[in-house]
């Protein structure tokens, strides 16, 4: 599913580590190109973090996610899964990572995401955003 569409709320399978008590999120555009996207938190103040779509900045990014998470989300086509990074915003923008280790996987037929730690050592857990 491409990100042209608000997904007003996003319910978390299993909390983000650090926020146990945050399980429903807005996913907000940022932008009008539809490349930045904020990620509130419904239940409180805070967190809230910006999240990037990956095919834009790290084209041949592909996630393999165990049929445990595939179950876990009711993901039954493989289109309705959507993929979001996390970004650590820098100084400048030469400073600003994105952690490629520990994408949220976004099931955008229910709305349901969750985080997944990837077992491949070679992803970065800080890849610059941009090169």
């Amino acid at each position: 599913m491409a990100l042209t569409e608000e997904i007003p709320v996003i319910e978390l399978a299993h909390p983000l580590p650090g926020f146990p008590d945050d399980h429903r999120f807005a996913l907000v555009r940022l932008d009008e190109t539809g490349m930045l996207f904020g990620f509130h938190s419904l239940d409180h103040d805070s967190p809230q973090f910006v999240v990037v779509p990956p095919h834009a900045f790290f084209p041949d990014y592909e996630p393999e996610v165990s049929d445990d998470v595939v179950a876990d989300l009711g993901i039954v086509d493989a289109g309705d899964a959507m993929v979001l990074l996390m970004v650590r915003a820098g100084a400048s923008l030469a400073e600003t990572t994105v952690n490629l280790r520990a994408p949220l996987v976004v099931n955008a037929a229910t709305r349901r995401a969750t985080q997944v730690i990837l077992d491949d050592a070679d992803l970065p857990l800080a890849a610059p955003l941009v090169g």
